[in-house]
């Protein structure tokens, strides 16, 4: 019998649509995972300069940290903006992440076709192994398009059709 444990997973994906950093929450709310999550993925990648996150992680907190390590941090504010917060949010490169992030949503639902639907096994280890496991089998999926489309443009059947 599947056992749904009813736990939020936070994701971080590069503009590729790779998924480089997860944790599963355990009674962590969004708010207190934003920080970790974007230290924990820039220490893996350095080059990583930007993170977009959703209104549920804002926190002033949040916030000032990011931008102390990330050259951009898309965070956007809960509730009503003061003129400073509809400025920053004004800004070309927020309004270009914010564009981009709406890909995120349709991924994480990726993640649940590639395992996260169902944890036909017990207990949080269990759900763990089984999210990074959809992680990994998404992230192989996309491999696979990239090098497929990739090998279409080079595929003498398609070039004699087109």
């Amino acid at each position: 019998m599947p056992v749904e444990l009813g736990l939020r997973v936070c994701v971080l994906q590069d503009q590729f649509g790779f998924t480089l950093h997860h944790h599963v929450m355990v009674k962590e709310t969004d708010d207190k995972v934003t920080v970790p999550m974007a230290k924990g993925a820039q220490k893996r990648f350095p080059s990583m300069n930007q993170v977009s996150y959703d209104k549920g992680f804002w926190s002033p907190k949040n916030l000032a940290e990011l931008n102390t390590f990330l050259e951009h941090a898309v965070l956007p504010k809960k509730g009503r903006l003061s003129s400073a917060d509809k400025s920053r949010e004004r800004h070309l490169e927020f309004q270009r992440a914010r564009r981009r992030h709406s890909a995120v949503e349709c991924d994480i639902n990726c993640l649940e076709v590639h395992g996260l639907d169902k944890c036909r096994d017990s207990g949080l280890t269990a759900f763990k192994r089984y999210t990074a496991l959809a992680v990994v089998g998404n992230n192989l999926q996309r491999l696979g398009k990239l090098l497929l489309k990739k090998d279409q443009g080079k595929s003498p059947l398609l070039q004699r059709a087109a």
